[in-house]
């Protein structure tokens, strides 16, 4: 402790066994938060590339994007047989969106975890700030001392739980929102590119498609 002022470190150090439990805790939450943010912004870069290319991209994602319009010209093959190109339309689309839905809840599995970090993240900080407190005032009395010099540490490494709280909870809330909200945009944009591949392919495999084949 230099000039009244105190580091993070000896701030830690000093606090008692509950509060440092609690601060491991947030920072672990903390950078769990972080892991998932880059996890899900790389996962959200390479989806977009993937359906911009319609499934032609190169890599894992773009395999599994080429698997949904796989599903929709199986389909297309099965559904040949209905006279109605709206029936074939939406047979191919319904198969192309059920494999989307799967990839889209996929992609986005880490969300609930940002949300419950910024939740409950203030409130795990809150508690160690109320038991550094308390016992921050067991100390004080029984040194029989209430002096700024001998109060103020204590409150400090409570405080200082709730910083660490706050510090989690608030780029996991940001983040939540922000991304979930791209991901929604991704997925109607992967719908849309769904229901124009799904109408061209209802009206290039309908029952006569084999038969102008033949004639060409």
């Amino acid at each position: 402790m230099q000039g009244g002022e105190i580091s993070p470190v000896e701030l830690f150090l000093q606090a008692g066994p509950v509060v440092k439990a609690v601060i491991v805790m947030l920072i672990a939450s903390s950078l769990w938060c972080w892991i998932i943010i880059f996890e899900a912004l790389w996962t959200l870069a390479r989806l977009r590339r993937a359906i911009r290319s319609e499934g032609k991209a190169k890599g894992r994602m773009g395999e599994v994007i080429g698997r949904i319009f796989a599903a929709g010209r199986e389909e297309a093959f099965e559904a040949q047989a209905s006279p109605a190109e709206s029936d074939r339309r939406s047979a191919i689309t319904a198969a192309m969106k059920r494999q989307a839905q799967e990839l889209i809840e996929t992609s986005q599995r880490g969300l609930p975890n940002l949300a419950v970090i910024a939740s409950v993240a203030p409130f795990v900080g809150l508690f160690g700030t109320v038991w550094g407190i308390m016992t921050s005032f067991a100390g004080i009395a029984a040194a029989k001392d209430t002096s700024l010099a001998v109060v103020a540490p204590g409150i400090a490494e409570a405080l200082a739980a709730t910083a660490i709280g706050l510090a989690a909870a608030i780029p996991a809330a940001f983040a939540y929102n922000r991304l979930a909200a791209a991901f929604g945009l991704t997925a109607r944009s992967l719908n849309r590119v769904i229901e124009d591949y799904g109408t061209r392919l209802a009206r290039e495999n309908g029952p006569v498609a084999p038969l102008r084949k033949k004639i060409a």
